[in-house]
This record gives C-alpha cells, structure tokens and sequence, in this order.
C-alpha cells in the first residue's frame, strides 16, 4: 500500500478492512470496517425473503474478505480476488471516496481514457440536478 494512502488510513488500520469484487467494474474494493458496518446496516434492512434482494445480497458479498495491513503497508489480496480483478504486475489504488479501489494498473488506465464515455455528459447526468448546497454548488 502507499505510505501517503497507508497514512490517511491510519484510523482504520487497526480495525482492519473488507476486500471484495466490485459490482461494476473488473476491480476490488477495500473497505475500512467502518465503512463496511455501515454498508453491511443498509443490507441488512433488505427484506430477505424478496428473491432480488436476497440474490442481491449473495452476489453483492461474493467473495468478502476480512484482511489487515501489515506493518509494512503490505495487503495479502486473495488468490481468486486477483483473478477476478485480472492483477497481473502493476497494481493502481485509487480513493472512491470512502472507499480505495484497487486495479490491475491497465485495466484502471484503460476505464479512465474515455474511449467508452464522453466524462461531460456522464458527469452532467449524474451531477446536473443536484444542488443540495447554499452556494448553488454541488
């Protein structure tokens, strides 16, 4: 893990942290348990004998791993979670706001080149209506 991301995750590291395949896309996403517990009280809220949310619930925590980070900033990334998120040698961690995904170094180059997208429009889409803030700025 990076010193400076190893830093800022100084709070979490004792607790530790989930690791699990993301939903949308070929990478993993590495929870701090805090963040993973408060993930983990909105599913629990899913009404379990709705089949989609039940399926839901199974893919959603399809390989979950609890792991730590050791004195050495190091993270043991579980062999299928590696071939799931198609790791070959250079590894890219990348903040997701509360959480840190991690990415196989060109898949991740690959998913921010905007050959698949135009970003103006996605982020207009996404972003357009919402202005929740007293400054007019979402």
């Amino acid at each position: 893990m990076p010193a400076p991301l190893k830093k800022q995750l100084t709070a979490s590291l004792q607790s530790g942290f989930v690791l699990k395949r993301s939903v949308f896309q070929p990478c993993l996403e590495l929870y701090p348990m805090e963040e993973w517990d408060a993930m983990m009280k909105k599913i629990n809220k899913l009404n379990r004998f709705v089949k989609k949310n039940n399926d839901f619930i199974r893919r959603f925590t399809a390989g979950v791993k609890v792991v730590e980070v050791d004195a050495l900033g190091r993270l043991l990334v579980p062999k299928d979670l590696v071939t799931f998120a198609s790791i070959s040698k250079d590894v890219v961690f990348s903040s997701a706001v509360n959480i840190v995904e991690i990415w196989d170094k060109d898949l991740y180059e690959k998913s921010i080149s905007g050959e698949d997208m135009d970003f103006a429009d996605l982020a207009e889409e996404v972003m357009g209506n919402i202005n929740d803030d007293e400054d007019g700025i979402s």
